[in-house]
Formats: structure tokens, C-alpha cells, sequence
């Protein structure tokens, strides 16, 4: 079956930006006609909005709490398509949701997988079986844990049902430790998942990321510094009295005000000073990380040794009080050489446990 109106994520871009970007927005859940089709109506008057997002299938986590309006919202949808000319995306969950996509013609343009069942490779492998012989597009949200592995093998799972058309999109992930962030971006994972993926648009989410409206800017700037190719920042004509999600949605009046203030830098720069520039300090940090690889390859070479002697001598591997000297001494020189402690302190570790590893060998 052939989706009507193919779209290609990667071609859904603002002519008129120096940087090209896609720009969702929407209600966290559709919770009756009048709200879905008002806040459509506000955001199609900013001008600057490529996709009009909406839950109608909510996998909360109590019962009890608002789940959404089911295939309802698909018919609200649709008419936010004729009146609007905005494209159309609503989170499933299951093959139903699928099914019922399908069954409403013209109601829905794209689909996003959602952190929850993006973590269930069972979920995700149903879905993608689901959309074989399509063309719809879809888009891939992190799963909760920060596994990139698992977000990349539900990205390989969707592309190996023959959809082409995939993006992924950043939401952040669950934070175990204590954050004034709902959920914490750890973007090197993304970083990761581009080097995997690097012809598939990457998303991000500062709604899910910040949790309070109140930091969805500073994200979005953060996501836009790093080269990310669109936000999808939840929208609400009423967000105080939202039935999900209210802490985290803006007003369309505050989503163009965001859009207007953030910065858009380039990917690359024309400027011949600035690209030579650049190319002579890549050239030094080339140096020095060869350099920092020659001398790490000698520290492992010394660790062989000790762990040799260690073993002749019957001493155990890990020593406390040497690596509380090594902590301690490490992290004031790393003080006064102007680094960051929890950086010092994180490499100590990934040094420490490759040390332990050689010598148990």
C-alpha cells in the first residue's frame, strides 16, 4: 500500500532561515475539537511551524489518569489538515493505532514511536510489521534508558520494514541521579547515534527534556548549537489547564516569541579566514589526541608490568588507598589546569577500570 501524499523529513525546511530547520509543534494530548483546531489555528498564524503534532493514544503511567481520545482525535486532525495545510503526526503505540491511522484517509501525515515502546524491541517489531508495504513516514524517540543501542535498534527495525523516510527524535532520558530536568539529554548518545545514522534527521524535544516551560528555550538553543535538525516543542492554546503534560507546554503566543529569539548558526561558514583558522586548531587537537593515545598506550604497558609482579608477589589487584591518592592528587591537578571536575573524575574511572581489567589478565 502506498501512503498518499509522500513527505521526505529531510525536505520539510524553512526556505527562509540561514539555518534549515524542522519545527513541530502541538498539544501534548488532543482533548476536545475546539482545543486541537485553536491552538492549530495559532501556530499556522506564526509561519514558521512545518508539522502540527497531537496525542490521542497516551500511555500514561497510573490508570485511571487522562489516556487520551482515541481514533476521535484522527477526524479533528483531518480538519486541522483542511484548514490549516499543516502536516499531521500522532504517537502509536500498537498495531491497532496503525490500523486505525490507515482506516481515516488524509487524517494523518506522520507517526512517531514513543520512548515507552521504542524501548520494547517486541513493540517496536510489531509496529514495523505493521507499516510493511507503506510509506508513511516515521519518527523514532529515544527509548527511556540511556542505551543508544537499543534506540538504534528500533530505528534499524523500522528501516528494515522498507520505510526509508526516518528521523529520529531526542526527548532525553529517564534520570536516575537528581536533576532539575524532567529527563537528562546525555547528548553524546546522540552524537553516537548520528555517527550510526548520519544521512537520518535528528529531532529534538526540550519539552520532554526541561519539564517546565521555563527551560524549553535554553535547550532549544543548546539543541540548535549542536547542528540539530528540527525541535518539537509542545504547544497548548490553554497549557495551565492542559489534562497532560501542562507544566511542560507553551502558548502558540510564546512558541513565536522562542522561534524569534533563538540563534541560528550554520553548519559551515564561506568565510575563507574562519575555515583556515579552524583547520590550524583541528590540527593541533589531532596532535594532542595522538599524543594523549601514545601515552595512555604507555601507562597500559606499566600496568601490565605491575600486574605481573602483583601476581608473582600474591597482591591483590585493586589497592584502596592508592586510588583514593590517585582521585585525590588527579582532580587538583586537573583543578588547577582549569578542567572540569566531573570530567576528571569520570576519565579516572574509564582509566581506572581498563587498568583493573589489563591486570586481571
Amino acid at each position: 500500500m502506498t501512503f498518499k501524499g509522500k513527505i521526505n523529513l529531510n525536505n520539510i525546511f524553512l526556505p527562509e532561515r540561514d539555518k534549515e530547520l524542522i519545527v513541530i509543534a502541538g498539544p501534548c494530548s488532543a482533548e476536545t475539537e475546539t482545543q486541537v483546531l485553536e491552538t492549530a489555528r495559532e501556530i499556522k498564524s506564526i509561519g514558521k511551524v512545518d508539522i502540527y503534532r497531537a496525542g490521542i493514544w497516551k500511555p500514561r503511567t497510573n490508570p485511571g489518569t487522562f489516556e487520551g481520545v482515541g481514533k476521535e482525535g484522527l477526524k479533528w486532525l483531518r480538519k486541522v489538515k483542511d484548514e490549516t495545510g499543516l502536516l499531521t503526526a500522532v504517537e502509536v503505540a500498537t498495531p491497532q493505532h496503525v490500523e486505525e491511522i490507515f482506516k481515516c484517509e488524509s487524517c494523518v501525515d506522520i507517526v512517531w514511536i514513543g520512548a515507552r515502546t521504542s524501548s520494547n524491541p517486541f513493540s517496536v517489531q510489531e509496529i514495523a510489521n505493521s507499516l510493511k508495504g507503506t510509506d508513511i513516514p516515521v519518527m523514532i524517540k529515544n527509548p527511556i534508558n540511556p542505551e543508544v543501542k537499543l534506540w538504534a535498534g528500533a530505528i534499524e527495525r523500522i528501516l528494515k520494514s522498507g520505510i526509508e523516510n526516518v528521523a529520529a527524535v531526542h526527548r532525553g532520558f529517564y534520570p536516575f541521579e537528581k536533576s532539575n530536568l524532567r529527563n537528562i539529554p546525555k547528548w553524546e548518545l546522540v552524537f553516537e547515534l548520528k555517527s550510526m545514522f548520519p544521512e537520518i534527521p535528528v529531532i529534538n524535544d526540550p519539552s520532554h527534556i526541561a519539564g517546565k516551560r521555563s527551560l524549553i528555550k535554553e535547550i532549544s538553543q543548546k539543541a540548535l548549537n549542536l547542528n540539530f535538525d528540527g525541535l518539537m516543542i509542545e504547544t497548548h492554546i490553554s497549557p495551565d489547564t492542559a489534562l497532560s503534560d501542562a507544566k511542560q507546554q507553551i502558548t502558540p503566543e510564546e512558541l513565536e516569541k522562542l522561534l524569534d529569539e533563538l540563534t541560528y548558526p550554520k553548519a559551515q561558514s564561506d568565510n575563507k579566514e574562519f575555515i583556515d583558522l579552524l583547520e590550524q586548531f583541528r590540527e593541533r587537537i589531532d596532535a594532542i589526541d595522538f599524543q594523549m593515545l601514545e601515552l595512555m598506550s604507555g601507562r597500559m604497558k606499566i600496568i601490565e608490568q605491575i600486574g605481573k609482579y602483583k601476581k608473582e608477589n600474591n597482591v591483590t589487584i585493586f589497592q584502596l588507598k592508592r586510588w583514593l591518592d590517585i582521585m585525590l592528587t588527579r582532580e587538583d591537578f586537573g583543578k588547577k589546569m582549569g578542567l572540569d571536575k566531573k570530567f576528571v573524575i569520570k576519565l579516572l574511572q574509564l582509566v581506572h577500570r581498563e587498568s583493573v581489567r589489563k591486570q586481571s589478565e
